[in-house]
């Protein structure tokens, strides 16, 4: 539902939905979009209340923050992208009654990845980790 409610908006904002549910393994990234001038990479969360005053965007990690930034990078090598890339977080708060959202909370550029990459292991096509 939030998903829906993601490309929705995303769509309305002129990008373009390229991927939904993209996986790595056990990683996923929940939407793929892009523009004339980026991919975008979305983690959206959707909540039906907030729990102690926390948004649903807040439930956004730094570990899954880390999951991201690798399924994206491998993303962009993987088909082979040459596009600025951003990470993006949409918080949805649901409403069980309407069965719409109630409020979206989308946020460009919502973090910035640190300095680790996976590269492809040319010996066995095994996606692991490098440090710089």
């Amino acid at each position: 539902m939030g998903e829906d409610a993601t490309c929705e908006y995303l769509l309305a904002h002129g990008y373009k939905i390229v991927e939904r549910n993209w996986r790595l393994g056990n990683i996923e990234i929940d939407i793929i979009a892009e523009n004339a001038d980026y991919i975008v990479f979305v983690e959206v969360k959707t909540r039906t209340s907030t729990y102690g005053d926390v948004s649903p965007e807040q439930y956004v990690d730094e570990h899954k923050r880390r999951f991201m930034t690798v399924a994206g990078n491998a993303y962009i090598k993987h088909n082979r992208i040459n596009k600025n890339l951003r990470f993006d977080i949409s918080g949805i708060l649901w409403n069980r009654s309407t069965n719409k959202a109630e409020e979206i909370h989308y946020y460009e550029d919502a973090f910035r990845p640190k300095l680790r990459t996976v590269h492809n292991n040319s010996y066995n096509g095994q996606w692991k980790w490098h440090r710089r």
